[in-house]
Order: C-alpha cells, then structure tokens, then sequence
C-alpha cells in the first residue's frame, strides 16, 4: 500500500509527500534490518550455547569438544541418550540401536548398529551400551542428515497460542481500518473530490492505522526474552517456547532429576554383605566403573566419593581387560579384572534386581534388600547393588553391599510444606523413582506429599484418568508413555498448557515433544536437549521460575502495545473519519500520516527494553478487558482532538486552515506517545519506572523532530513556539491529568466486576 501511495504522489505531483513516502519506506527497510539481525544475533548465541558436543581421542586422552570442530579420521565414543554428532562408523562396542527417524520421516523404531555399521549424524542413541566410531564425514551436505535436509527442505514453522492471539488482535485492526478509510473514500468521491489525491489519502491513512510495526516488535522482543533467559541460564531453542510460556503454562510436570534435585549424585552409604567389607565394596564399585566417560551419574558418584580417593592407591594393582557399559536394558555395569597376582575376575553393579538375578535369586537375601530398599526411599536414596564373581568369563555373582546414592536438593527458594501452586503454575512431580523417595523429595523442598504410582490412572478411561492426574500433586514409578499421556490428559482437560521437564533420552521424543513446553534439565542428554524448547544450564526449579517471570514481562510489553495500538488507531482513525463526514475537511494531510507513522513506529519497537511487573499467576489474553480500554483511552483522545479543535477556531481564532492542520499534527505525535506510557501500567502512569535509556530516549528524540518540525515548518506550515508549548501542556493535562485517572477508575471498574462482557 505505501508503495502505491509513492507512486500516486509522483503521478499527482505531490513532491514532498512522494520524497516523505519514499523515506518512510527507507527507515522501514533499514528498521527491519536492524530488528531481524538483532534476532538473528540471539538467535545465533543460543544456538552456539547449545550446540552438540562430542567425546573425541586426541592427543592421548578422551575429551570433550564441539561437535562442529570434528573431522574425519577422529575416534569417538557414542552411547545411549547421545546424538551421533557426525556421520561415524562403528569400529569396537557390542551394539547400539539409532533413532533414524528424524533423518527419514519414516519408520520411528530403533536401527541396530554393529561393529563397521554407519551411524548417522543426527540420530539418537537409544539402546545399547557404549561403542568406539571412527568420523567419516561431517558438517554441512557432506553427512547423511545434510543431505537429506536439502532434498526435504525447511521444517515447518510452529504458530504459538500467543502469536495466533496477537494476529487476531492485528486482524482487528486491519479491518476496522480498512471498513473507516473505505467510507472515507466513498464520501470524498460523492462530494466529487479529487479521485487521485483521495486515493492516496485513504492509502496513507490505512497504512497509519493497521499494526505494521507488531511483527517487528514481537520478534525483537522475543528475543531480547531469550538474551535475557541465556544469562539466567535458561536458552531457548525455539522463540515459540517463550511465546507458550508468555501466554500461560499453568501446569509444570516435573522430572525430579535436575529440576527438584540436582542432576548429580553423591555417595550416601555402604551396607556390606556377608564376606566383604566397605573397601571391598567399594573396589568392585570403582572397577566396575570408567573414569573418562564420566557417565552414567553413578560412575561419578563413586569414582569422586571421599571413600574412593582412599583407595587409589589400591585400585593401580588391577588391570581391567574388558569392560562393558551401562545398558538401559541390561540395567548395569561388568567389568573383567586382573589383579596383581595374574587371577581375573568379574565385577558388577547396576539395579539391586538386576544384581540379585544374576548371583541366583535366594529368598532370605531378597527380603533384605526389599527392607533396605525401604529404609532407603525413607531417607531419599536410591539404592545401587554390588556383586563379584572369581570365575569369569561364566560368572556366578556373589553379591558384596547395597551402596545408597541421593541427589543433592537443588539450589530452589522452599516453598510452605503442601503448597499446591508456585508462582500460579501447579507443579506435579512425576519419576521413576520409588514413591517413598518421591515423597521424601517432595517433603524436602516443599511440595505436596500426595505422590501415587502411575496405576492409580493406567487402566481408567481418559475422563475419568484426567480428573485423577489434574487432582494429583505427583506420580512415582512411571514410565515415559506414563509421562506422555499425563501431559496429553492435562491438555485434553480444561485447555491446560502443560510445560514438561526431563532429562534422559527416555523422556525425549513422547513427553517432551507432546508438552507445549518442553524443557531440557541441567545435565540432560542429547536427546533430550534436541527435543526441548528450553535447555536448562542450572539445576532447580528456580531456572523455570526465572523463565516463566522472563514471559510473563514479555507478555505485559506485548499487551501494553496491543492497548496502545487499539488505542491509537481508534484516536487516529475515528478523529479523521468524524471530522470528514462531519465537518467536511481533512484535519490532517497524508503527508502528515506518514510522518506521523514514522515518528510512532520507530520509538513503539523499544517496548521490548521497558520496564514492566511480571504477573504471579498464569497470563492469559483478556481481549474484552484490553478492547474496553483501549476503546476508552481512544475515544478520550477523540474528544480531546475535537476539544483542541474548537479552541483552535474559537478562542485562538486560526482562519488559515493549514496552520490547524499543523497543530492537530503536533498534537497527534505528543499525545500518541503520551499514550504509551498511560497504556504501559494498570495503575497511575508513575507506577512503573519507564526504561530511561531505551523507551523513554527514543519517546523525545523523536518528539523534539516532530516539535522542531512543526515550529518551523520543514515541509509543513511552521506554528512557532507559542503555540507548540501550548500543544505539549495540552497534551500533557489530557494525557496524564485526565485520561490516565480514567484508566485508572476503568480498571477498578473491571476488577469489581462493574463492567459486565456479554458474550
């Protein structure tokens, strides 16, 4: 449309609106840029925050680099929950099974991987136990996954609850602007005005008037949210995540692992069997463990314990010549030893089942480890077997100990014991940890205790199910498509939006994906990491509090510039279209338009830098209360134009008509970014700080070009000083002394219920 008004002004020969035009469309460009490489700026840290990482050999040792910095011929490691960082082939391990769905779109089931297979980069490891690979390509087309990409194209892009909210309110506008400037038109063409000259009027005032700069704002405040989340050590993979939390998860299922505790464990106790001691215990347990992988969490447990440092010395005696790593589905370690007088033997540690089915199952030693199995959840331990064997390859296990491992509390404000909500979200814990140490986390750091096993829903029909997972304050003993159809029940009742943590490739691709927010914890795996919207790089529920206090404030700047652009179209558009049906001239020409959208769009897009008082309780979009106010604080700025006006002819006695149009035009500019700051707060406009630098600079630079424009007339009739001082205490006492007050005495109104909506 602003093109076309360019090219009608040149037809007509309206010089100085097509050079106006033209300039406005020059900082548009130019604003557009600025706000899309800031953008792509956040965009580009967090994606460098997050970027995969790799175990490689080099220089003699086992490290961990960015996986963008390997090159062919390197040797890698690569075990369950890892993305395969570069396309690799399997050179030494037992197996692996890869996820390939997300290279192929096909088929979702596991690919198994042996010895000289190609593993892709970009698929998830998701059985099996650790295998060596050796790079054969990496980065860009060259892989697999590149190639592949290139043939399928883009993903498609993700429309947020919130953006959809801020296009209907854009809609809005469109076509109430659009239905004014069409009567506009068709009056001027009865009363046989210039068709061309009107034309070009009804362009620039439809320009003026629909929100062109909302997308601009959105996107630059959405990522100056996620700049603000990285230092908070929350970064966001997807912009759409802040905009879900913005507008109003209210449930938060949470893994208990590096959100209610630390993602980390600590060695407890040791409970020696008969026939062992705790050093011997411990031996088995750091034989049966590998230093350089630093995984699973159990591994470091043990290898940094106090207890370990101890025997060190010891521990060089042995020579471990085989070695086989944790499996999800074996459930544990083994290692075969050497010792120093040449005899070999096993060890083994891993799930206390799993430990007592391979030493044969005996009844007496089963009802121990059920009863110290017991005493262990009590104090919120898990509980971790120990076993030997002295005639491999064949062993038959001896079991040494039941050793107890806790997760440390992480670093989070406690909550009132049996708290329902914090920070208006219901939090529900839900692991795959044992009731008892559900129940004895959940007591520690202040959430309620009502925590059951996933049956108590299992076999329920789905309304009955989401009544019982709404009501509950947690679930133990779960399984990840127990966490999948939790989230799915919780948005299927009530129209919940439902935030899930997780930290292991198990809660990756179902419950992650499935939950509006997915949220990776501190410490997770690839997998995890690659399916989240938000990667946590802290542990603690404080993180998810930073973020949801973070959205929430980009949701007040959002809604403050919705009621401010409602508002100002209405004040534009309704004070024009009145003044030519009624008093049949325009107040305003369409060179003022466009000056007037030039100097409103730039400063308007700093309101992703204000200040603003985050919510404690969910947001949602209150369309009838914003429509209310905004129609309230629009048509006050009707009357007001009107009322200056009158003056204008009356007391002030202005015969030349281009000198009113000169001081409506000032009057306009002034009071539109008066506008912002009565818009910006639901109390008194002096109840929140506006942001000095940002917001509040950008208002009166461009209010004093606006000013200096209109007093001496660059390009419109000069008014001078006199008259421009009156123009600003005008607008001042309209905005501050007498809308603000009634903003103020409208929301009152809304809170007591004084304003009834009527569907």
């Amino acid at each position: 449309m602003v093109e076309a008004a360019l090219v009608i002004s040149a037809v007509i020969g309206r010089w100085e609106d097509f050079a106006i035009i033209l300039l406005l469309l020059l900082v548009n460009a130019v604003v557009g840029f600025w706000q899309e490489r800031q953008a792509g700026n956040a965009i580009a840290m967090l994606k460098k925050r997050l970027a995969l990482e790799a175990r490689v050999l080099r220089d003699g040792r086992w490290q961990t680099i960015a996986a963008r910095d390997l090159v062919p011929g390197d040797i890698v490691r690569v075990r369950y929950g890892d993305v395969v960082p570069a396309d690799i082939k399997l050179v030494e391990g037992d197996f692996l099974s890869a996820d390939e769905s997300a290279l192929t779109g096909g088929e979702s089931m596991p690919v198994e991987k042996h010895v000289s297979d190609i593993a892709y980069s970009g698929s998830t490891v998701k059985q099996g136990g650790e295998m060596t690979a050796l790079v054969v390509a990496t980065g860009g087309e060259k892989t697999f996954f590149g190639r592949t990409a290139r043939l399928a194209g883009g993903e498609a892009a993700t429309v947020s609850h919130f953006r959809k909210a801020v296009v209907r309110i854009g809609d809005y506008l469109i076509v109430l602007a659009v239905a004014l400037v069409t009567v506009v038109f068709i009056v001027s063409i009865i009363r046989q005005e210039s068709l061309l000259e009107t034309l070009q009027f009804a362009l620039v005032l439809v320009v003026a008037a629909i929100p062109a700069a909302m997308p601009a704002v959105l996107s630059i405040t959405m990522a100056v949210g996620a700049t603000a989340l990285a230092r908070k050590e929350a970064i966001v993979s997807r912009l759409v995540a802040i905009e879900e939390m913005a507008g109003g998860v209210d449930v938060l299922c949470t893994d208990k692992t590096g959100t209610i505790t630390e993602n980390r464990l600590t060695l407890a106790d040791v409970v020696p069997f008969e026939g062992f001691g705790k050093d011997d215990v411990l031996l088995a347990a750091l034989l049966a463990s590998r230093e350089e992988d630093r995984d699973p969490p159990i591994d470091v447990a043990i290898i940094e314990s106090e207890e370990a440092q101890d025997l060190k010395e010891r521990l060089s005696a042995f020579t471990v010549t085989g070695f086989k790593p944790f499996d999800a589905v074996i459930k544990r370690t083994e290692a075969t030893v050497r010792g120093g007088d040449g005899r070999e033997f096993s060890v083994a540690k891993g799930a206390p089942q799993v430990i007592l089915a391979l030493a044969g199952e005996r009844k007496d030693l089963r009802e121990r480890v059920d009863r110290l199995s017991e005493t262990f959840a009590k104090k919120g331990y898990r509980m971790l077997g120990v076993a030997r064997s002295d005639a491999p390859p064949t062993p038959g296990y001896t079991p040494a100990s039941s050793a107890s491992t806790t997760r440390p509390p992480a670093t989070t404000p406690r909550q009132p014991s049996k708290r329902r909500r914090i920070w208006g979200l219901d939090v529900k814990m839900v692991t795959g940890d044992h009731t008892a140490i559900a129940r004895e986390v959940a007591r520690e750091v202040g959430l309620r205790t009502e925590i059951t096993t996933a049956d108590a829903f299992v076999k329920e029909s789905d309304p009955k199910a989401a009544e019982i997972v709404e009501e509950a304050a947690g679930f133990a003993e779960v399984f990840p498509e127990h966490k999948y159809r939790i989230v799915s029940l919780l948005q299927s009742r009530g129209g919940h939006i439902v935030g899930m943590t997780g930290d292991g490739v198990n809660d990756a691709p179902p419950a992650l994906k499935k939950a509006d927010v997915g949220i990776a914890v501190a410490g997770a795996t690839d997998a995890a990491k690659s399916a989240a919207a938000i990667v946590l790089t802290k542990p603690g529920l404080s993180v998810i509090i930073d973020a949801i206090k973070e959205s929430r404030m980009i949701f007040q700047r959002m809604s403050h510039y919705v009621t401010y652009r409602i508002a100002e179209t209405i004040r534009v558009l309704f004070f024009i279209t009145l003044s030519i049906l009624i008093f049949g001239f325009f107040p305003i020409t369409a060179l003022m338009i466009v000056l007037l959208a030039l100097l409103n769009d730039i400063p308007i897009m700093t309101i992703a830098w204000d200040n603003v008082l985050y919510s404690r309780s969910p947001e949602r979009w209150k369309m009838r209360e914003i429509l209310t106010l905004s129609t309230i604080i629009g048509f006050v700025g009707v009357v007001s134009s009107f009322t200056l006006l009158a003056i204008a002819q009356g007391p002030f006695n202005l015969p030349p008509l281009d000198v009113i149009r000169s001081l409506v035009f000032l009057k306009l500019a002034v009071a539109g970014h008066l506008t912002v700051f009565v818009a910006r707060t639901r109390g008194p406009f002096w109840s929140v700080r506006p942001a000095p630098p940002v917001l509040l600079g950008a208002v009166i630079v461009t209010q004093t070009v606006a000013t200096l424009i209109t007093v001496y007339g660059f390009i419109i009739t000069p008014i001078g000083w006199p008259l421009a001082v009156f123009i600003w205490v005008y607008a001042l006492v309209w905005a501050l002394v007498i809308t603000d007050p009634i903003k103020v005495y409208a929301y009152r109104l809304i809170d007591r219920g004084s304003i009834p909506f009527v569907r």
